[in-house]
């Protein structure tokens, strides 16, 4: 940021009624940036598989306010009708098979959706609608086995699981098509982010859901797996505006987001225990061998430097803020379900 006036300094100027397109629009990052972008006056559209029992939970309030297309990003045709039917000035690839764990039982779906997936997408733009603005989720677990601390958007990729994998190949579709055809794409490498929209496979609503079940007395125990991992956790929310901006920029580029803070899987169980007012939280806690990863990534720590510095952003939630909202939430939906 200027440290004279605090004013972003590469941001071009924002045009309202812009029309965006968010792949993954069901998932917390996709619910969240379309709540964000709608308050900024856009046209919001989303892409959505076809499900026999469709989940639209987190568009709870804005579902009417947003279109939404059937499609899927490991067909070529629908990303086509999708982008030729909402002629989109931004696009937000969102969508993904993102859980770590179950990139190891379906390594080969999650390298077709979140690897090609996106450079179908990339390519659908190219032909499309050249002109909009593609924004990529990347992921910290491209950086996998690191060898510094903390990374940066110089740091060498090593992943160690078919999703950080996949990821990578995006990545480097997204550089691809920038250089090849000048588009306007951009990669967010994002550090975990969470809320409670967070789905319960994920680790972090896991333990918060966990937690309020024994808080609540509907458990006893919580079972996880390595507590030693180490990850920088943001808030959501925080995340999706640095989306936003990344496309505002007067050029493409990749930035970092990131809280540049650390915590271990241990000291997030030990948080939230203690939002929820449980003192001895040992006696609740168990660890199984199966739930650790066969290649584990122990330590993700981001340097968020040059996103503060081009385009103003800043992660505002900090660890323990972060786990009382989540913990609070999930209190209060056991508590609301047994009345």
């Amino acid at each position: 940021m200027n440290p004279q006036n605090n004013i972003p300094v590469q941001l071009g100027e924002f045009v309202p009624d812009r029309t965006a397109l968010i792949t993954g629009i069901t998932g917390q990052d996709g619910s969240y940036l379309a709540e964000f972008l709608l308050s900024k006056g856009y046209r919001v559209a989303g892409i959505v598989r076809r499900l026999s029992s469709p989940n639209f939970t987190n568009l709870t309030g804005i579902v009417d306010r947003v279109e939404l297309i059937d499609g899927d990003l490991m067909d070529q045709s629908s990303l086509n009708h999708s982008v030729q039917s909402t002629s989109p000035d931004e696009v937000y690839n969102l969508g993904a098979q993102s859980f770590v764990a179950a990139s190891f039982t379906q390594p080969v779906l999650t390298g077709e959706i979140t690897g090609l997936g996106t450079l179908r997408l990339l390519e659908a733009v190219r032909v499309n609608a050249p002109r909009a603005r593609v924004y990529h989720a990347s992921s910290s677990e491209m950086f996998g086995q690191v060898e510094t601390e903390p990374q940066d958007e110089s740091t060498p990729f090593h992943p160690r699981s078919p999703y950080g994998v996949a990821k990578v190949y995006a990545y480097w579709a997204c550089v691809n098509y920038r250089e090849a055809y000048a588009m306007f794409a951009a990669n967010g490498i994002l550090f975990n982010h969470e809320s409670p929209r967070r789905g319960l496979e994920f680790v972090t609503r896991k333990i918060t859901d966990g937690v309020a079940r024994i808080a609540t007395g509907k458990a006893d125990t919580l079972t996880l797996g390595n507590l030693d991992a180490r990850r920088d956790w943001g808030y959501a929310p925080d995340y999706v505006e640095l989306m936003w901006r990344t496309l505002q920029a007067k050029r493409p580029g990749d930035f970092v987001g990131a809280t540049g803070e650390s915590h271990t899987v241990r000291e997030f169980v030990q948080e939230a225990f203690k939002v929820a007012g449980i003192e001895r939280w040992e006696d609740h806690l168990r660890t199984d061998p199966r739930y650790n990863r066969p290649s584990e990534v122990f330590n993700l720590r981001g340097n968020p430097v040059k996103a503060e510095r081009e385009l103003g952003w800043e992660a505002k939630t900090r660890f323990k803020d972060l786990v009382r909202i989540m913990v609070a939430a999930d209190l209060e939906r056991y508590r609301k379900s047994s009345k």
